[in-house]
């Protein structure tokens, strides 16, 4: 696939085939995204893959469950737009793909955010070189549950940056609308 098509057809989805994802491919589309470029090239990325579904359902309860907790506490969070559906006990936040994979790192390091995203951004463009579907769950992130976390093998110091389903697609959305950039100024 031509770089261009590559962007096109790589689209957020959240509506999969019922088919698994060979491990051996998430793996390479692991080792694909850790050629992304980080802070002063330290790589700091971990991953966790999930292909349990039960415990994929586990960790969306979990995450809804957090956020509905941060919503009764503050009324205005932005989190408060997904309530109706966080509250939907047949609502899964990682939409029943068979695959997760949670991007995180050191909750420490300052760049960690960044490092973790362009690490997400590359593992997208893999697995839709591949044939894949992807999305950034960004309301998948919120586990909390000491078990669970052990579970999937994060510590109290990791921080879930980036939470992306994988699977195939059952349709490739079209290109939404985009607006051109607006460049602030040329200095020259």
């Amino acid at each position: 696939m031509e770089y261009p098509e590559l962007l096109t057809k790589r689209r957020s989805v959240r509506d999969y085939e019922d088919k698994e994802v060979p491990l051996d491919t998430v793996i390479q589309v692991i080792n694909e995204s850790c050629l992304a470029p980080s802070s002063s090239n330290g790589q700091p990325w971990r991953f966790v893959i999930v292909t349990d579904r039960a415990v994929i359902k586990r960790l969306s309860d979990e995450s809804k469950r957090n956020l509905l907790r941060e919503i009764e506490r503050d009324t205005r969070s932005t989190s408060s737009r997904y309530e109706a559906r966080l509250r939907d006990p047949d609502f899964n936040v990682y939409y029943n793909a068979p695959c997760l994979v949670f991007i995180a790192g050191p909750k420490d390091l300052r760049s960690i955010e960044t490092d973790c995203a362009l690490a997400a951004a590359y593992l997208m463009l893999s697995a839709s070189d591949r044939g894949l579907a992807t999305c950034w769950i960004g309301l998948g992130r919120f586990i909390e549950d000491e078990e669970l976390r052990d579970l999937i093998g994060l510590s109290e110091t990791d921080r879930i940056v980036a939470p992306v389903i994988i699977g195939y697609p059952k349709r490739i959305p079209a290109v939404p609308q985009r607006s051109g950039p607006e460049i602030l100024k040329i200095v020259s």
